[in-house]
């Protein structure tokens, strides 16, 4: 797939820290507005692949990101069931998924226990799934193209 023009790539080098960031902004701030690690991951991913579109794929390249994805991927599942677990064995009641850390006042960036640490997580999982999905779909095409 061949890269864009000169102009969208500049356009890209531009928006796609701010989406990312912005990303960044909903997975944090999950667990006191609508939102979080799905949404916050899925908007990530878009930065992500908004750069390999106006960029174009050199499939060397991409096989490096896709490996990198991979493990970035599976540490977002591990670290999701470390959570878990931690609440298992922390917390005052010992059930799966209780809440071990503090809580603080209604309302604050910090005030939702181990929710925001499981946000993270899980917006590190989607956003590695949904770009490894797209990588596996432009992977297939240029195979496919090639064949022919």
């Amino acid at each position: 797939m061949k890269g864009m023009s000169i102009i969208v790539q500049k356009i890209c080098q531009i928006v796609a820290p701010v989406i990312f960031l912005f990303g960044i902004y909903i997975v944090i701030h999950g667990h006191l507005t609508p939102g979080g690690g799905f949404a916050g991951g899925v908007i990530m991913a878009g930065a992500f692949i908004f750069q390999i579109i106006s960029y174009g794929s050199d499939l060397p390249k991409l096989q490096k990101k896709e490996f990198s994805l991979e493990i970035l991927e599976s540490s977002g599942i591990l670290g999701f069931l470390i959570i878990a677990c931690l609440g298992l064995l922390f917390s005052t009641v010992g059930i799966f998924f209780a809440n071990f850390l503090p809580t603080g006042k209604i309302g604050e960036l910090v005030s939702a226990g181990y929710i925001p640490l499981a946000n993270i997580v899980v917006a590190a999982e989607v956003s590695a799934a949904i770009s490894l999905i797209f990588l596996a779909m432009i992977v297939f095409k240029e195979e496919i193209s090639d064949d022919r």
